[in-house]
C-alpha cells in the first residue's frame, strides 16, 4: 500500500518506478552521461554500455541485439512499424489488416495512412474480444502486406492466439506485427516461436521509466525510417538515445523474466480473488473480456444500470484514495467517452461507456483487495441507477 493509505489499482495506464529500477538508472543519470555517438571515452563508454542492454533485451524475447531498435514509447514504436511498412513495401501491396480493438495510436496511424492511398481492413472480434483465424483467414489477399494485432488488450485484457496469427501471416508472407506493450513481462513471448516481424514493448508498464519503449524488427524486414537525422539506431531511428531510460528499461525486464512464473501467480490471485468479491457482492456487476485468457493483471468491471455513473463512480473512489480509470488512460484525451473496445465486443453506446478497468500490479497486496471491495461496493450503493 502507498503512503496516506492510498491503493493504486491503475497499473495498466502506468506503473510505479520499481526502486531498484531507479538505482540502476542513476549512475547515467549522474556520471555516465556521454551521448554514445561521441568517439571520445565518455561516448564509447556509454555505448558499450548501450550495446550491452540491447543484446540483453533481446535475450528476453528470443531475438539479437541487431534487431532491436531503443525509441521513445510504444506509441512511437507502433507509428513506426505501421507506417514504415506500409512506404517500404507499397509497390507490393497497400493493403494492412489491424484488429479493430488495437490501441488509439494503432487506429490513428491506420487512418493516417487512409489519407495516403493505403487500404486498411478492421478486423472484427468476438464477444470476448479475440481474433477469431478463419476471419483473418477471409480478409487477406494478394495485396496485403501487413497484419497487426495486439498481444493482448489493454481495456478488457483479452489475450490474442498471436502464435497461430503468426503462422497464417508466414504462410502467406505477410508481415506480422504485434502490441506487446501491455503483455511483456505477463505472457512469454518468443518471437521466433510466435513468427512475429515486428514487436511493439515500452517501458512504463513494467515498473521501468516512461519515456522509452522498444521496436523489435526481424533481420530482413523492409521498413522505412520514421525519424530523419543523425542516423542513430543502425539508421532506423534518429535521435540521442536516452541511455538512464534504456538502462533502466532493461533492468525493469530482467526483474520481470527472473520473478517472472511467482509474480504472474501473486497478481493472477489477487486478480481472481477480486473479480469474485466483485461479482458476488454488487447486484448486476459483470466481467468484460474473456474470462481466464486475459492478463494476469486486468479486471475489466460492468454494472448493469450504473452504467452512466461510471465517472462519478471514479471520483468517489479517487475521494476515498483508489485510483482505477474508466478504460483506456490514452482515450481519456478524446472527445468520445464511448470505449471502441467495449463497441467492438457487442456492448450499446451506454455499456460502452460505462466499464471500470481495475489494473494490478508487483506492489499490490491481499489487504488491499479486501479494503477495495469494501469500499468498492459503498461508493455504488451511492450511484443513481438509469434502466434502459
Amino acid at each position: 500500500m502507498l503512503e496516506n493509505n492510498k491503493i493504486y489499482f491503475d497499473n495498466a495506464a502506468t506503473t510505479p518506478l520499481d526502486p531498484v529500477v531507479l538505482d540502476a538508472m542513476m549512475p547515467y543519470l549522474t556520471k555516465s552521461f556521454g551521448n554514445p555517438s561521441s568517439l571520445h571515452s565518455f561516448g564509447t563508454d556509454t555505448k558499450d554500455t548501450l550495446e550491452n542492454c540491447r543484446n540483453k533485451f533481446a535475450g528476453f524475447i528470443g531475438a539479437t541485439g541487431d534487431e532491436i531498435v531503443f525509441t521513445s514509447s510504444g506509441t512511437e514504436s507502433n507509428n513506426f512499424a505501421l507506417k514504415g511498412i506500409a512506404f517500404a513495401n507499397r509497390k507490393k501491396g497497400n493493403h494492412i489488416i489491424v484488429s479493430c480493438i488495437e490501441h488509439d495510436c494503432v487506429l490513428e496511424s491506420c487512418k493516417w495512412l487512409e489519407d495516403q492511398g493505403f487500404f486498411i481492413t478492421y478486423l472484427p472480434v468476438n464477444n470476448y474480444g479475440q481474433v477469431e483465424l478463419e476471419t483473418l483467414r477471409k480478409f487477406i489477399t494478394p495485396k496485403t502486406i501487413l497484419v497487426s494485432v495486439m498481444h493482448a488488450n489493454n481495456e478488457i485484457g483479452t489475450i490474442q492466439d498471436i502464435t497461430e496469427i503468426g503462422k497464417i501471416c508466414k504462410e502467406k508472407n505477410i508481415y506480422f506485427h504485434s502490441d506487446a506493450c501491455q503483455s511483456f513481462g505477463k505472457v512469454p513471448i518468443d518471437v521466433n516461436k510466435m513468427n512475429i516481424d515486428l514487436l511493439t514493448l515500452n517501458s512504463h508498464k513494467i515498473f521501468g521509466p516512461k519515456g522509452v519503449g522498444a521496436l523489435y524488427i526481424r533481420n530482413g524486414v523492409q521498413i522505412t525510417p520514421w525519424l530523419h537525422g543523425g542516423g542513430q539506431e543502425k539508421g532506423f531511428r534518429s535521435s540521442t538515445e536516452n541511455l538512464a531510460g534504456i538502462v533502466g528499461f532493461v533492468e525493469a525486464a530482467d526483474i520481470c523474466m527472473v520473478d517472472f512464473e511467482m509474480e504472474v501467480k501473486k497478481v493472477t490471485k489477487l486478480r481472481d480473488k477480486l473479480i469474485e468479491n466483485i461479482l458476488t457482492s454488487i447486484d448486476g456487476s459483470y466481467l468484460n473480456g474473456h474470462p481466464t485468457i486475459r492478463l494476469s493483471n486486468n479486471i475489466n468491471i460492468g454494472i448493469n444500470g450504473l452504467e452512466g455513473e461510471t465517472i462519478r463512480l471514479l471520483l468517489l473512489l479517487d475521494g476515498e484514495g483508489i485510483a482505477v480509470s474508466a478504460g483506456s488512460a490514452c482515450s481519456s484525451n478524446k472527445n468520445s467517452s464511448a470505449s471502441h473496445v467495449l463497441m467492438a465486443i457487442g456492448k450499446n453506446q451506454f455499456e460502452a461507456r460505462g466499464s471500470v478497468r481495475i489494473s494490478l500490479g508487483r506492489f499490490n497486496t491481499e489487504a488491499e483487495i479486501e479494503e477495495f471491495t469494501s469500499i468498492f461496493k459503498q461508493c455504488v450503493m451511492k450511484l443513481n441507477p438509469i434502466f434502459t
